[in-house]
């Protein structure tokens, strides 16, 4: 999808459904961090922050970014509003830009599937996270049912662990977590998470 699309997304982006979506996932998070602290994560792709915001207590700071300035702002309208002040927010597109950023924990929950380039994302973000650092992706398991010119159609366990490996990670771990009905362009499907270290 394009940036523009969520812009135009972005105000009412929270949705009951998507909520409890991110629950879900803010759930499983949890359990990948297995209850430790670490110093700072980089939720790319975060959107309005309804996973990372969950996520704040385990955090020394979070920095939210994202492609979508209207998502951005949507953002920190939220963090204001709760007083969230381990939280920033950043306008990026690492698919155009070049940053200096690092992160020990980078978060990219559902966005993938809207990369066109995953490999060079991939790439990116290796060279954003810290030394031992750890990347953790959520997405969609593949579903032969989707057919979208801007989105993929999910992705296999293989394939993901196959261009974690391409980009440098090691230790690249894949497990499918939630079954859902109607979650990915309407039709029932499921979720994984993949962890992997640098």
């Amino acid at each position: 999808m394009e940036e523009n699309v969520f812009n135009a997304m972005a105000k009412k982006y929270d949705t009951a459904d998507r909520i409890e979506l991110a629950n879900i996932i803010t759930g499983e998070v949890k359990n990948e961090l297995n209850g430790r602290t670490y110093g700072s994560l980089l939720d790319y792709g975060g959107g309005t922050g309804l996973v990372s915001f969950e996520l704040a207590d385990q955090f020394e700071s979070i920095l939210l970014a994202d492609a979508s300035a209207e998502m951005v702002k949507a953002a920190e309208g939220k963090i204001s509003d709760r007083g969230l002040d381990n939280i920033e927010t950043l306008h990026l597109d690492l698919t155009k830009d070049y940053t200096d950023l690092n992160a020990d924990v980078i978060l990219v929950s559902l966005v993938l599937l809207h990369v066109p380039d995953t490999a060079d994302l991939l790439r990116s973000l290796y060279k954003t996270l810290n030394e031992g650092g750890r990347l953790i992706i959520v997405d969609f398991d593949k579903h032969p049912e989707i057919d979208h010119p801007k989105v993929h159609n999910g992705f296999t366990h293989e394939e993901i662990r196959g261009r974690l490996m391409e980009a440098g990670f090691d230790d690249a771990e894949v497990r499918t977590f939630h079954h859902g009905k109607n979650i990915f362009m309407n039709k029932d499907a499921s979720m994984f998470l993949a962890g992997a270290t640098k």
